[in-house]
């Protein structure tokens, strides 16, 4: 997923893309770059890294938002702790002490 970084999203003409395919490949692989393809002024296509569109796919599956909902609820709850604490329990050790977390 996207940091919290500025979206650049270029509006280019089919024919003008077809000409510079590669160049608007490297953009959107380096700079994670968008692209919206018209055809006669009218938008018809998008263009996203393949890692990208996997995620938004993923994200249509029912089970999934199911998932993304029930640990939403149980972090609400308070049924989370620092990673850190998690950390040191995987690797048998003693985590510093953390200050307690404010419900959300």
């Amino acid at each position: 997923m996207r940091n919290k970084q500025e979206i650049m999203v270029s509006t280019i003409p089919i024919t003008t893309a077809r000409h510079n395919l590669g160049q608007i490949v490297k953009r959107v692989i380096r700079d994670k770059e968008y692209f919206i393809l018209e055809k006669d002024g009218i938008p018809v296509l998008g263009v996203m890294s393949a890692d990208e569109l996997e995620d938004y796919l993923e994200l249509q599956d029912p089970k999934v938002q199911r998932s993304i909902a029930k640990s939403t609820e149980e972090f609400r709850a308070g049924k989370s702790r620092p990673a850190r604490e998690f950390l040191a329990e995987l690797q048998g050790t003693k985590p510093k002490k953390s200050k307690p977390r404010p419900k959300v």
